[in-house]
Parts: C-alpha cells; structure tokens; sequence
C-alpha cells in the first residue's frame, strides 16, 4: 500500500539511501533526502521516529544493513512506526518484483510505504503508476551499471586497478592524473609480500622441518606463530587457498572474472591486467601441480583413505579389477582381495587373497631397493641443491632489499603509535592498540629472523656438495618411512613410483612409471 496517508498523525521512518561510495563521501544526496524528509512530516504533522541510512550501496538487492533493519523493525507486532518515506521508490528497491514483495510484506504489518517525489494512492490506477515507475527506475539501473562496467573494463585495458581492495601483497598507488580523476595502479606492499612469498615457501618445501605444507597446515602454522592477516585477524583455509591459486601473484591479475550472480564470465570478458611480479612463475606452477595433486577429486578415493599402502593400485590378475581389504577372524587377519570375487562374481575371477602386511612390505623393500640406491639419491640431492642456490642468486638480493623496507615500515609505525602515545592521541589501554603492537612487534621480529636467515643463505652461497652423512641420512629416513605401516608418505610414493601393480597367485608384477 502507498499514498499520503490520513489527517491524523502517523509515526514516520525515514529511510536514506545513495548509490555510490563517491556519493557518501562526498555527501551529495543524504542531507538533500534528510531536509525533504524531515520537511515532508513537518507538513503533513507526522512524528519522525527514526531516520535510516544505507550510504554507497546500491538498490538492486537487500544486502544494505540498514535497510535489514528497517524491515526487522517494520515486521515486529506491534511495528514502532506506522510509514516507511523515501525520497523515491527507486531509493528503497530497483527492482520490480522485489519492491512488490516489500510493499506486501509491509502492508499485512499495517506499515505503507511512501515517496515524497512519486506519491501514488491505494485505487488500481495509482498501483500501475507506481509499478510502470518501478520498472523505469530498474531499467535505468540495470543500463547505469552496463555503462560502469564498460568504463571499468576499459580502465583495466589500459592497465589502471578499479577501486577494490587489492590482494594481499600489494598497495594502491597513485599513476596519473587525467583532469580530476586519478588514475591508480597496483604496487607491491612491502608490509606484507613476505607473508605471501612464506606462504608459497611452505606450500612448495615446508618450513624445513615438514615436506611440502597442505593448506590447513599452512593456516595451523601461520595462526600459531602469531603471523597475522592485513588487518590483524586469523587466516582460514579460503583465503591460503585463494592466495595460493592467484595469478596476480605472478603478474596477471585478471579483471570481470565472475558476473554480479558470482557466475564465471566467458574467457573474451575478462580483462588481464599486468602488475607487479610477486611469485616467479615457476613456483606458482609447481605450487598449482602440488594442489592438484591433493585434490581428492583427482585421486583414487580408497588411496586417500585407506591407510594401507596398495589400495587403488592394485589389480587382481584374472579379471583386472581392483582388490581391497577384506578381513578375517573377526579382524585379525587382513588381506587385498579382488572386489568382483568378493561381489561373487566368480564367473569371470575365482579371486586371490594376499595378506596386506607381507605385501606392503614386499613392494616397499622392492622401491627401496630401486629408488634409494646411493648414486641416484647423491644426483637428485645435488640438483635440489643447485635448484635452490640458483633460487638464491636470483631472488636473493631483491627479496633482501624488500624485506629491509618492511622491517624500516614496521619500525615507522611502532614508533608513530608510541608517539601518539606519549602526546595522549591513543590511549595504551586500548585492547584494539595492544593487539595492533603485538603484530608489529612480531611483523618486526620475524622480518629479521628473515633477513638474518636469507643474509646467512646468501653467504653460504658457493659451490654444492652433498656430503656423505647428509646422503646417508636421507636414505635411512626415508626408507625408514616406506616401512612405516599407516603412513600416507609410503601410499603416496607408492602411487608415484608404481603406474600399475598385479597380483597373481604366486607372485606381483609392478609397473614403474620412473627409473
């Protein structure tokens, strides 16, 4: 229901709404609705009861805090106020059938929404001038927000960042100027590159106590050490996961990706714009390979959680099927059994049985002997080595630099906070001030211990020898590790190492896919 409403004073709502940031910020539109509003009661001798305002969020949809809770309050028995009064119906909802859900759910309350500019009565004739209003109002929104969307996919063309909050890593900056815009760019943030470039670290080699970090483990050990988000919280798997698959990192950052439904938009839309390399490519590429890798969606499912080291590998030798565990004496014994056999299914397969234990340990020794022979080790540990000196070389210097800038940055800021301290600006007592030092503090100790490792890295740059200890070490570890039963470290070297592994009846052919 709409209209002006009856001689008797009705208690007034008034809801505010601009469309843009730019808009609220420059506080163009809110007082100009205010005035209207406040002078519109006055006029009619209505109470204002409450005034509500959505600043830089647009009408298309709900999502406006403000306006959630104007409907909350409109929808309570007994509602606080008798009239909802926007400037226009578009400042309320631009959409059609979204603003008649509204006006209907507000009328079975008793609560009538009223525009100021577009005032309508209750009679069929006054509803079709407000729906036939409603639709123009949603039309030149959807046409307004074409014209944005071109005017920002050009901007992107010409290699310019649109407004949003930039990625971790990096910091907006000021390019040009073209009369009174300001044309901006994407730089790296010195603050927090080097939470980035750990995180890839830890997904490619670990912290050089673990191999390869997974991303929950990656949080686990960010959020222990204390090493906080851009503005001071925990992580979560999303945003490790997110950062980890991020092609702005390696100096493509891709613009109109999805549509406003969140659905991916085709590849002649998306717009790639170049900035500032953080991640070689080669580290991002073997960092997406490791991913894939742990994807369950790519792997056998019984390989992922099964703990014992043959299951979705092999293959029983009469009918190629897989064989599983099966078990026997109430589970003391356990064998891999062919699943047709095991379905009886004994037309095509009269099925092996061969206990898991003997076997796991069979092929184990088996990969031991041929992966862990002495001169093969010695030849991969030197080119890991010789890997990551050049790595060294190359990044070494720049990454020292940068992480000189972050470590003078970090003190800059502590010593701004304790002087905004000492002149009583920032009260010491402030829970949200402590938790801000203790991230710089610990930004500050951690970029050293960076420095002074990376420094002490750099100088012992030279020539790469692997001794006889350390390659003697590697392969007691790891064939220690191929024996230990339960361990996905032997599942997951057996899937690498094995293309195809058969079972007869008295004896196992494995297929390698390496040398």
């Amino acid at each position: 229901m709409t209209g002006v409403g009856s001689s008797a004073a009705q208690r007034v709502a008034l809801y505010l709404r601009v469309s843009t940031t730019r808009q609220a910020q420059h506080d163009v539109s809110i007082p100009d609705q205010r005035q209207q509003g406040e002078a519109w009661c006055a006029a009619h001798r209505h109470q204002l009861v409450d005034t509500l305002v959505d600043a830089g969020v647009s009408a298309t949809s709900d999502r406006r805090p403000e306006f959630q809770r104007l409907i909350e309050a409109a929808s309570g028995r007994p509602a606080p106020f008798d009239v909802i009064l926007v400037h226009s119906f578009s400042r309320f909802f631009r959409d059609h059938f979204e603003l008649e859900f509204y006006i209907r759910k507000l009328a079975r309350n008793g609560v009538k929404l009223i525009s100021i500019t577009q005032a309508v009565g209750d009679d069929p004739m006054h509803v079709m001038m407000r729906r036939v209003m409603t639709l123009f109002d949603e039309y030149q929104s959807r046409e307004n927000g074409k014209h944005t969307l071109r005017a920002m996919k050009e901007n992107a063309r010409q290699g310019f960042w649109n407004g949003a909050l930039p990625p971790i890593g990096y910091r907006i900056v000021e390019a040009e100027k073209r009369g009174a815009k300001v044309k901006k760019t994407l730089a790296i943030d010195p603050m927090h590159a080097d939470t980035v470039r750990m995180i890839y670290r830890l997904a490619l080699s670990g912290d050089g106590t673990t191999g390869p970090m997974g991303v929950k483990a990656i949080v686990g050990y960010l959020n222990d050490r204390r090493i906080f988000t851009r503005d001071g919280g925990r992580w979560g798997v999303g945003q490790i996961h997110a950062i980890l698959t991020r092609t702005t990192y390696v100096g493509e950052h891709r613009f109109n990706r999805r549509g406003k439904d969140r659905v991916r938009n085709a590849d002649d839309e998306v717009i790639t714009v170049a900035v500032p390399t953080l991640i070689d490519q080669a580290t991002f590429d073997a960092v997406q390979t490791l991913l894939r890798d742990r994807n369950p969606k790519t792997l056998v499912p019984h390989l992922i959680s099964s703990p014992n080291m043959l299951t979705g590998l092999l293959h029983c030798a009469q009918c190629s099927g897989l064989m599983t565990m099966r078990t026997g004496k109430a589970g003391r014994y356990r064998y891999y059994a062919c699943q047709k056999a095991a379905r009886t299914d004994t037309a095509r397969c009269t099925g092996i049985a061969i206990p898991i234990d003997a076997l796991d340990t069979l092929v184990a020794q088996h990969m031991i002997g041929r992966l862990l022979e002495r001169k093969r080790i010695e030849a991969i540990l030197t080119m890991i080595l010789q890997r990551r000196q050049a790595q060294i070389a190359r990044d070494g210097a720049g990454r020292l630099d940068e992480l000189n800038r972050c470590a003078e940055e970090a003190m800059l800021r502590l010593q701004r906070l304790r002087k905004a301290i000492e002149i009583g600006a920032l009260d010491l007592e402030d829970p949200s001030l402590q938790e801000r030092l203790a991230s710089l503090r610990s930004l500050r100790a951690r970029t050293a211990e960076e420095i002074a490792s990376l420094q002490a890295e750099l100088d012992r740059s030279g020539a790469v020898t692997v001794s006889a200890s350390m390659l003697s070490a590697v392969i007691e570890t790891a064939g220690q590790r191929l024996l230990e039963r339960g361990d996905g470290f032997r599942r997951g070297y057996a899937s690498a190492f094995a293309g195809r592994i058969v079972a007869e009846a008295d004896k196992v052919r494995v297929t390698c896919t390496q040398s």
